[in-house]
């Protein structure tokens, strides 16, 4: 597991085999499949609502989205505000690194990112609780990403914050990625005024 800018503090482990695992910025969790492989091929259950309750995680979720993206392109940061999002993201195919940004203006780690690849091989999970901006840039020539919502998808909520903004300091893996005209517009997190932030618990 290749992860940047936290540590993975705790773990739990379901009697079937799937992992979770929590990082040092409260709320991001890595989930790890049991991944059932032989030469035909492989399976796993990407979501089982009863197993990972019980392993903590108690998003409902309401909507499932799947995009498409080349090498070097760079989604994000988005986030709702109000009508907040929760994420359970992973890749299908190809490989990106997924960024997570603590923009809860009353978080003890406010401002702090985490940073992890995900990839079709080792199906890893991330889940990006509300009161976090999210987005990704592809490594691979291309990359299926998907992700589950705990809330509907409302453009009129939606915030941009800019994916390389100095006073976060992410550590992207691209350097002149191609982005949209909406995420080359974003916002560096001291501009957003205070009410527009989320907060802990929403």
């Amino acid at each position: 597991m290749k992860l940047s800018g936290a540590e993975v503090v705790d773990e739990i482990t379901h009697p079937q085999g799937t992992r979770v695992l929590a990082l040092d910025i409260p709320g991001l969790r890595v989930i790890v499949p049991r991944v059932f492989g032989d030469a035909r091929g492989f399976f796993l259950e990407t979501y089982n609502a009863t197993r990972y309750r019980e392993l903590g995680i108690r998003e409902v979720f309401v909507q499932d989205n799947l995009s498409r993206s080349s090498r070097g392109v760079l989604r994000g940061l988005h986030f709702q505000n109000p009508q907040a999002q929760a994420k359970l993201v992973s890749v299908m195919e190809g490989e990106v690194f997924d960024v997570a940004v603590d923009i809860r203006r009353d978080s003890p780690s406010f401002g702090r990112w985490a940073g992890i690849v995900l990839d079709g091989d080792s199906r890893l999970q991330f889940l990006v609780p509300r009161g976090f901006a999210h987005g990704f840039c592809v490594l691979s020539e291309s990359a299926v990403f998907s992700y589950k919502c705990d809330n509907l998808y409302q453009p009129q909520h939606e915030h941009v914050l800019r994916w390389d903004d100095p006073d976060i300091g992410v550590s992207w893996p691209v350097m002149n990625p191609t982005l949209s005209e909406k995420d080359a517009a974003g916002l560096c997190l001291r501009d957003f005024p205070s009410e527009r932030l989320p907060k802990v618990g929403i």
